[in-house]
Formats: C-alpha cells, sequence, structure tokens
C-alpha cells in the first residue's frame, strides 16, 4: 500500500512556519468557537426564547457533530488528501459561522451549529497528521508541537473572553460572525501556503459500513455524555450499552474488512493507546477548571461577563509564554514521559488548592495561585502526551491517529463537563433543601467538583506512569510519525 506523502524534506523552513501558522490559526478558531458560545447563552436565550433544556442544544449539537466525525474525517484526510480536508473544513466552518450568526429562530441556529462542528471536525482531524509530517526531525518537532498546543490552550481562554466582549459591546450574533474575516483570511493563505499532498485514494480504505458503524457510535457517546443530567440514569445507561454495542460491531467489521477504515495495528502501539487513554483524564480535569471555574467566577464572586474572561487570560499567559519557551526544551532534555509526568503533578496540585475555594473568596489568594499551576502543568503535559501519541502511528495512519487524538479531547471534556457539573449541582441542591445559604451551598458544590477532579488528574498520572514509561514500547523522545526513537523498542507493525 503506497504511502501518503504530505511534504517532501526539502522544504524551506520559512514555508514550513507559515504553514504552521496556517494549520495553528485553523485550529485556533475551532477551539474559539467551542468556547466562545458559553459566556454568551443568557443572551442567547432572551433573545430567541429557549427553554432551559433546548438551550443545551447549541452546545450540544456542536459536540455531537465535532466528536462524532473525527476520527472518520481524520481517516478521510488520508485517502483524499490532508490538505484538501483541511481547506474544505475552513470553508464549511466559516459559511456555518454565518448561517449562526444570522440566526432568528433556534431550529436555525441548531442546524448551524451542528454544521459547525461538521467542518471544525474537517479542519482539526488531520491538523497533528499534516504537522508531523512537516516537522520530521524531533527537536523542531518538538517546537511545532509546543507552539500548536499552546494556540489550541490560549484558545480555550480567549473564547470565554471574546464571548464577554463581544456580546456585552456588541450582539450575541457577532460572536459567531467575526469568523467571516478570520475564515476567509485561512482559507486563502491554506490554499497557498500548505503544502500539496497525495492521498492513498478512496480505494485504499473506503469501509462506508465501518465508517457509519464508528461514527454512529462515537456520536452516539458524545450525545450520551453531554445529556446524561437530562436523560436520568436508566437512560443513559441504555444509551451507553448501545454505543458500546456500535462500537463492538465497528471492530468486528475493521477486523473483517479487506480495506478498513482504522487499521487495528494502530492500537498495538502503547505509545498512541495510552497517550489518547491518559489525555482523556487530563482533559476532563481541565474542562472541570475551565468551565467550572467560569461559574465560581459569577455566581459566587459576582463577576461580570468581561471580568470573567479577564480573570481567565493569566492561565492561557502562563500557557502560551512557557510552552514556547520551555516545553520543547524541557522535553528534548528529559524525555516526553518525565515532561509529562511533571506536567500532570503540576495539574493535580492546581486542582486540589481549587478545592478549597471559599465562598467569600479572593481572586488575587485563593484562585491564581492554582491558575499559574494548571497552566505550568499543562504547558509541560500537553506536548508531551501529544507527541507521544503521535509517535505512535505510521504515516500513512497520521491523520487517523490525529482524528482519533481529537476525539479523546472531546469525549475527555464531555466526560468531565458532564461528571463534575453534575456532581456539583447535586451537592448544591442537598445544602439549599437543608437550609443553606446560596452562594455557599454553590461555592461547596464546585469545591466537590475540583476534589473530584483531582482524583481524575491523579488517576491519569497513575495512569501515565504504569503505561508510558520508556523501555515499555514507548518512545524515548518525540520523533517522526512511526518511527520509534530507540530501535530496540520498535514495535510490530503488520495488522
Amino acid at each position: 500500500m503506497s504511502e501518503a506523502r504530505v511534504q517532501e524534506p526539502s522544504t524551506p523552513s520559512r514555508s514550513r512556519r507559515a504553514s504552521l501558522a496556517v494549520l495553528s490559526s485553523g485550529l485556533l478558531m475551532t477551539i474559539i468557537d467551542g468556547n466562545i458560545v458559553t459566556v454568551a447563552m443568557p443572551a442567547i436565550q432572551s433573545d430567541l426564547g429557549f427553554s432551559a433544556p433546548g438551550l443545551a442544544w447549541v452546545v450540544n449539537a456542536y459536540l455531537i457533530a465535532f466528536g462524532g466525525l473525527l476520527l472518520l474525517a481524520g481517516r478521510l484526510g488520508d485517502l483524499v488528501g490532508r490538505k484538501r480536508m483541511f481547506v474544505s473544513g475552513l470553508a464549511v466552518f466559516t459559511a456555518a459561522s454565518v448561517l449562526c450568526g444570522v440566526a432568528t429562530d433556534q431550529g436555525l441556529l441548531i442546524a448551524a451549529r451542528a454544521v459547525q462542528g461538521v467542518g471544525g471536525a474537517m479542519t482539526s482531524a488531520v491538523v497533528l497528521g499534516m504537522l508531523v509530517a512537516l516537522f520530521p526531525e524531533p527537536r523542531e518537532q518538538a517546537r511545532a508541537i509546543a507552539v500548536f498546543s499552546a494556540v489550541g490552550a490560549a484558545g480555550g481562554a480567549l473564547g470565554t473572553f471574546l464571548g464577554g466582549a463581544l456580546t456585552e459591546t456588541l450582539t450575541w450574533h457577532w460572536i459567531f460572525l467575526i469568523n467571516l474575516p478570520v475564515g476567509v483570511v485561512a482559507l486563502v493563505a491554506a490554499v497557498r501556503v500548505l503544502p500539496a499532498d497525495r492521498g492513498t485514494g478512496l480505494a485504499g480504505g473506503a469501509d462506508y459500513p465501518g465508517a457509519a458503524l464508528v461514527t454512529g457510535a462515537l456520536m452516539l457517546t458524545v450525545y450520551t455524555i453531554v445529556g446524561s443530567a437530562e436523560h436520568g440514569t436508566p437512560a443513559t445507561l441504555a444509551l451507553a450499552a448501545l454505543s458500546l454495542a456500535l462500537f463492538a460491531a465497528f471492530t468486528v467489521r475493521q477486523h473483517h474488512a479487506a480495506r478498513p477504515l482504522l487499521r487495528l495495528r494502530v492500537f498495538r502501539s502503547r505509545a498512541l493507546t495510552g497517550a489518547n487513554a491518559v489525555q482523556i483524564l487530563m482533559i476532563a480535569g481541565m474542562y472541570g477548571f475551565q468551565y467550572i471555574g467560569a461559574l465560581y467566577f459569577q455566581r459566587v464572586l459576582g463577576y461580570g461577563e468581561l471580568q470573567t474572561g479577564f480573570a481567565f487570560l493569566p492561565a492561557p499567559v502562563a500557557i502560551g509564554v512557557l510552552m514556547v519557551g520551555l516545553s520543547a526544551r524541557l522535553i528534548g532534555r528529559f524525555g516526553p514521559y518525565r515532561s509529562l509526568l511533571a506536567g500532570l503533578v503540576l495539574i493535580t496540585a492546581g486542582l486540589a488548592l481549587l478545592g478549597r475555594l471559599p465562598a467569600e473568596g479572593s481572586y488575587l489568594v485563593d484562585v491564581l495561585p492554582a491558575m499559574l499551576l494548571l497552566g505550568a502543568g499543562f504547558a509541560a503535559a500537553m506536548p508531551a502526551v501529544t507527541g507521544l501519541a503521535m509517535s505512535g502511528a505510521r504515516e500513512e495512519d497520521a491523520g487517523l491517529a490525529s482524528g482519533l487524538f481529537n476525539t479523546t479531547q472531546v469525549v475527555g471534556g464531555s466526560l468531565g463537563l458532564a461528571v463534575l457539573t453534575t456532581l456539583a449541582a447535586g451537592r448544591t441542591e442537598d445544602l439549599l433543601a437543608d437550609g443553606g445559604q446560596t452562594v455557599a451551598a454553590t461555592a461547596d458544590g464546585y469545591r466537590l467538583a475540583f476534589w473530584v477532579a483531582t482524583g481524575i488528574a491523579a488517576a491519569g498520572l497513575a495512569l501515565a506512569a504504569a503505561l508510558l514509561r520508556p523501555g515499555r514500547g514507548t518512545t524515548a523522545a518525540v520523533g517522526a510519525v512511526g518511527r520509534e526513537q530507540e530501535p530496540e523498542h520498535r514495535e510490530p507493525t503488520t495488522a
């Protein structure tokens, strides 16, 4: 089977840096849009008359389409060309953003958000595969992944900030319309700057029944997680069982298909499988900080939307500075395994500090130290876990590995959000039923959520220590896709 050629080694470094900028801008758009809507939700509800359950679909429609299609989009990028998939995704995402911005009724907004999710999946799924092909040399790759990860991390907080600023100064419509000029510029730049590639062709893996099974399974999984509070326990368990059945059917299909959509051999890599499992737990804890933290600022400390956005800024600043300035050097000197463990220790410590947030807390004393610990931990851990995951895949499977990595991010974030918000709400309701004061009860619920998030992050730390130690089928350093850095630990590459 021929390999997908994404980048020739002779590509000038200036062109590769320009490509990195374009790929990062595409990621930034999708990350910002996944968060920008959160602060604007009350304004959207008031303007369009959403009920509380209906309002959740403004977020859920995006997440379900995005999370459900990442794996398929990544594999199709390997087959039809990753640049083609990336550019098409930008076009779909930008057009859907305009539809969101001009929406005047609930149905159009929800439908447009789902299409946004499709475009976001097409764009995001192939980015890492293109990145590691553009930067095959280990040190360059580590620096590129650090920059890429910093952009993604900054996008989360920037989305919260922009959501508050645009909603307060203009209207909620502009949180979507702002994507039009950004998307057009990114689209033109992508066409001109990104190197041409040649996929293996649809005949190399056009398993349509398998595609339907895995897409349905992933969409149902995300739907089950994000709607767990609304469904109730019996329905949630039934949906989870159906999701597992679809995944089992997909696995059987891939084992017997002549041209499987997903080569099951990729899961033989301990680096790829272990890194994705660790990422689910790490993102679950970090996403809890972002969402629960925003609620703490507004409902306990009494911050407005714009003030909440400013309060989050130290985290992405710390992440950006440390990722770009130190992460690559840290990985180059100590390896991704030790860097990942150090980052997870800092993340666990930061979440533990948040577990003691008082009802009458001080931002500088109670929140900022924890936020800086989380920023430093994420800056160390995210590039390391990204490099480990991508080092475990062959070049022709890079788009698939990239889609899988992004899928576990969505699953981890959705799972953390569902679990932590449900626990916080349940604790608060119990205290209010016992006669507690609203602010104190709310703060207590958030403290419980942060303690659970601490346990989740600690579990990720334990899993990383057990699965990703060098010499146990993982790479000792971040390197090219599909190439182990220590030949004596090279894994089997046949299905």
